[in-house]
């Protein structure tokens, strides 16, 4: 699995619309900065069939430092979500089919030869 930065994001949008890597990028940051803007006047974000942006409340609760054990008090925040589209969620959660692993506790074949390889 690899990790693509921003600017790949950009040389590939790039690339495909045939505009400067200066023009993309600024087109990239302005949609990236007008939803964070708007998350932060808690609007929710839908672009269909990729997904939501939303902020929710998480409310305050009672945790554990786990290097001591102390109970801490973690505040009440807010957080942001993203739940999937349904094109984006078909399209990326495909699992690819794999052949079933033998079983290692099943018995070899009597029958079958074993594999002696000459040198």
């Amino acid at each position: 699995m690899a990790t693509i930065t921003k600017k790949q994001l950009v040389e590939r949008i790039s690339m495909d619309t045939k505009q400067t890597k200066v023009r993309t990028k600024e087109t990239v940051q302005l949609f990236l900065d007008t939803i964070t803007a708007e998350l932060e006047k808690n609007n929710r974000i839908e672009l269909r069939d990729f997904g939501v942006f939303e902020v929710k409340p998480r409310a305050a609760r009672v945790g554990r430092n786990p290097r001591t054990g102390d109970v801490v008090k973690v505040p009440a925040r807010k957080v942001v979500t993203f739940k999937v589209g349904r094109k984006m969620k078909q399209n990326v959660a495909v699992v690819p089919k794999t052949e079933p692993k033998p079983d290692a506790k099943a018995k070899p074949d009597a029958k079958a030869k074993p594999d002696i390889k000459a040198k």
